[in-house]
């Protein structure tokens, strides 16, 4: 069956079974920014805006989008070049997720990007809550929300025209002076000593953890010990293919194994 609507602002018409989740005719298609997570609705890292709205593309079928209008993270920023490589121009949100480091894996990054994106379109000016909330539905490990949230404000008042302090990429990565404790220094009596088995005498009171010193050495270097961004930051940001499931099957070239009905012979011609 075919089905027509409005993909990423232009026109199209999928061939597709009458079962076929819109998440399953997406990357069918070529359209990998859409993730799978898992089979219930829970991870949101197939999320994708159905008429300005976050929806769970995994939980949908596709014939549902019938004449509506479908985002995907390929439809963020300017016309991308496909492939696995990362392209310009790239939108605010996606800048600013690169920007303060906001990915590790970026598994889910595209669903953050997208359900910040519906946000921003509905609230310009959002608070930390609004972010919060607006990101709860997409499950992630990376950073544990702290830096996507940071995206999303950086990101906000850069559409809103305000001035964003600039990210230093050329000062030392910031760590709280206590991070570390040097062997000789003891834990403090007002800190529990608790063992893994629940009791206090099955661990020792000092730190295996050895001093750590910066040489002055390093303040010389262009990349040893200065932030940058992520190597690949920018294709995850896009939803390009960078994971296993991330294969393109159109056009693809198969091989063939022509067995020889002869034990032994000279080939003459193929």
């Amino acid at each position: 069956m075919k089905i027509d609507f409005t993909l990423n602002g232009q026109d199209v018409s999928f061939d597709v079974a009458p079962n076929d989740t819109l998440l399953r005719a997406l990357r069918k298609h070529g359209f990998f920014g859409a993730k799978f997570g898992d089979e219930y609705g829970v991870s949101g890292s197939d999320t994708v805006l159905l008429d300005g709205r976050p929806v769970l593309s995994g939980m949908i079928l596709v014939s549902q989008v019938a004449g509506r209008n479908v985002t995907t993270i390929e439809g963020v920023g300017g016309t991308q070049e496909r492939g696995w490589r990362g392209s310009e121009p790239l939108h605010a949100l996606q800048e600013a997720f690169v920007e303060t480091g906001a990915i590790q894996c970026g598994y889910e990054t595209p669903a953050f990007i997208l359900c910040a994106l519906a946000l921003l379109e509905q609230n310009p000016a959002p608070s930390e809550a609004d972010v919060r909330e607006a990101l709860a539905g997409v499950l992630s490990r990376d950073t544990g929300y702290v830096k996507p949230v940071q995206a999303v404000l950086r990101a906000a008042a850069v559409l809103r025209g305000e001035p964003v302090d600039p990210i230093d990429t050329q000062g030392a990565i910031p760590a709280p002076p206590d991070l570390f404790k040097s062997p000789e220094q003891p834990i403090s009596p007002e800190e529990p000593v608790v063992g893994a088995g629940g009791g206090s005498e099955t661990r020792v009171r000092t730190s295996p953890l050895p001093v750590m010193t910066v040489t002055p050495e390093a303040a010389k270097l262009k990349q040893v010990g200065k932030p940058r961004p992520k190597v690949d930051a920018r294709k995850l940001v896009q939803g390009k293919p960078a994971f296993a499931d991330d294969v393109e099957m159109r056009g693809m070239l198969t091989a063939k194994v022509l067995w020889s009905p002869h034990a032994h012979a000279t080939i003459k011609h193929i």
